[in-house]
């Protein structure tokens, strides 16, 4: 169906010292009163002559103190890194090589050094997984491992001349989707990897598999670019033949079309993550004669720069929170305006203010953040109680704070529901994904049924709806209330999911941030 009425339009501080003087001229005045004395006492009185030389040595505290905050500020400035920077979130169903690939691109770019690599064959062969060592860059943890599955977001880096990257390796299996959603939150632009190996391209692809539901997800929370990388071109069963990979484009590109995703937005090609064809070096005729487009991070080297918000409002949700070295860390991405480094912020909800004593990318601490940084805000443990921020939480400038409420309107795509709850009505209850916000919600009314070509109104407050309908809905917040924004204004923070039962069945946009004023009919 079309989705054009769903359009997400696709397409420091300066420190300066002041000077201390220290005039010991009260010192002066004992000397004439006991010259004239000529008993032996003027040698004692000499004596404290001396003393007023020891006196001036707390001049060099507060010069040294003043050297050290004037060199911070260099530090800073210097790590600045004025290239673009670029989140890939790589998606797709569980087994078609995302932590494979992501991991011989960092090996291939020089961020993983052989030592590691042959440390990690070696665990990979202990553990029966011989052709799992590249995952073992990113998947870290003995659970990963062990299982072969991706359980949290692998977060890595790597650059190029002209831009840097942060890698999100996110998790394939269906139990994982929540930190899948929490990784493409992050991104900029997806990397949906498919299997071409016989039957895993179809399993990943049925109704029970996560390819759908990665690309719908990936759509709807704003990902505009999606690159679709057809993986094992090198396995038996495919032998990079251009049959295979036809079949699966043919079958991918009316889907991907249907969720909104327009030509322009999607690029499709053969790689191998395992053997690395078609990641940095364009393929070789002798394995490959029929493709000859750019190879993977040529195509990311590429891309045209974002349109990024940094004349807007400051806007930073909250990924996650922990202690450092008695600091509060704060992670999270700047959707929008820039952060520098002191400002005062507020979180919302709570209206908790705090000063910043730090800045800092995975790498380098930074003078300030632009949209798209992700990055992580040292606050001091006497600023900020952790108990106050959690997921979900919006970091702004205290002058601008976001819209907080528990009760909003939302224009909805119904795509997906339970088969023993096939309609919505009021008091249909599921969870909502907002930003990095994930919140238990309650359909308080439907307001209007829309006409999916045109928008316009077909049924003022229907009684229900089903999948394929597009409705203006009421919503409340079940526990407490969101941090959210218009569509209009922030789209970042104005786009959500629904999901119910562990599948995604709905998604859409903010319309208003507080309850609909009804009127009764005469």
């Amino acid at each position: 169906p079309s989705l054009s009425i769903m359009s997400f339009n696709a397409d420091a501080v300066e420190f300066v010292p002041g000077s201390f003087s220290w005039n010991p001229e009260p010192e002066t005045q004992p000397q004439p009163e006991k010259q004239p004395e000529p008993q032996p006492e003027p040698e004692p009185e000499t004596q404290p002559e001396p003393e007023p030389e020891t006196k001036p040595e707390p001049q060099p505290e507060p010069e040294e103190e003043e050297e050290e905050e004037v060199e911070d500020v260099p530090e800073i400035e210097y790590n600045d890194d004025p290239r673009e920077h670029i989140s890939i979130v790589f998606i797709g169903h569980v087994d078609a090589g995302k932590s494979t690939l992501s991991g011989n691109i960092l090996l291939l770019t020089g961020m993983v050094d052989q030592r590691t690599i042959e440390k990690y064959e070696r665990e990979a062969v202990e553990k029966g997984r011989d052709s799992w060592f590249l995952a073992f860059i990113l998947d870290t943890n003995e659970e990963e491992r062990a299982k072969g599955k991706t359980v949290e977001v692998g977060r890595a880096h790597f650059e190029t001349d002209i831009k840097r990257f942060t890698i999100l390796d996110a998790p394939g299996h269906a139990g994982y989707v929540p930190n899948m959603i929490a990784g493409v939150a992050q991104a900029d632009v997806a990397v949906l990897v498919i299997s071409a190996r016989k039957g895993e391209f179809e399993a990943g692809f049925n109704r029970d598999g996560q390819t759908r539901e990665h690309a719908l997800l990936t759509k709807t929370l704003g990902v505009k670019k999606l690159i679709v990388a057809i993986n094992k071109m090198d396995e038996e069963s495919v032998l990079w033949s251009q049959e295979r990979y036809d079949e699966i484009v043919n079958g991918l590109k009316p889907f991907l079309k249907s969720i909104g995703y327009r030509k322009k937005d999607l690029l499709f090609m053969p790689i191998s993550a395992y053997t690395g064809a078609n990641i940095v070096e364009p393929l070789d005729p002798s394995v490959c004669d029929w493709f000859s487009g750019e190879p993977l991070l040529r195509v990311l080297d590429s891309l045209r720069p974002f349109n990024r918000l940094d004349e807007e409002n400051l806007m930073i949700p909250v990924l996650d929170k922990f202690k450092d070295r008695g600091d509060i860390v704060l992670m999270g991405k700047v959707e929008s305006g820039i952060i520098v480094d002191g400002d005062q912020l507020l979180s919302s909800p709570g209206n908790v203010e705090f000063k910043i004593s730090s800045i800092e990318n995975d790498l380098n601490p930074l003078s300030r953040a632009l949209p798209g940084e992700n990055i992580q805000i040292r606050v001091k443990n006497s600023q900020l109680n952790i108990d106050h921020i959690f997921t979900g939480s919006v970091l702004t400038h205290v002058e601008n704070p976001p819209s907080v409420t528990e009760e909003f309107v939302v224009q909805l795509f119904i795509v997906n529901l339970p088969e023993h709850k096939s309609i919505m009505t009021a008091g249909y209850e599921c969870v909502m994904h907002i930003h990095t916000a994930v919140e238990e919600v309650t359909v308080v009314r439907l307001l209007d049924k829309l006409h999916k070509k045109t928008g316009k109104s077909v049924k003022k407050m229907p009684r229900f709806a089903k999948d394929g309908n597009v409705v203006i809905a009421h919503f409340r917040v079940n526990n407490h209330a969101v941090a959210m924004s218009k569509y209009d204004d922030i789209q970042q923070l104005g786009r959500f999911s629904l999901r119910d039962e562990g599948n995604t069945i709905a998604f859409g946009k903010i319309l208003a941030t507080n309850a609909p004023q009804l009127r009764r009919k005469k």
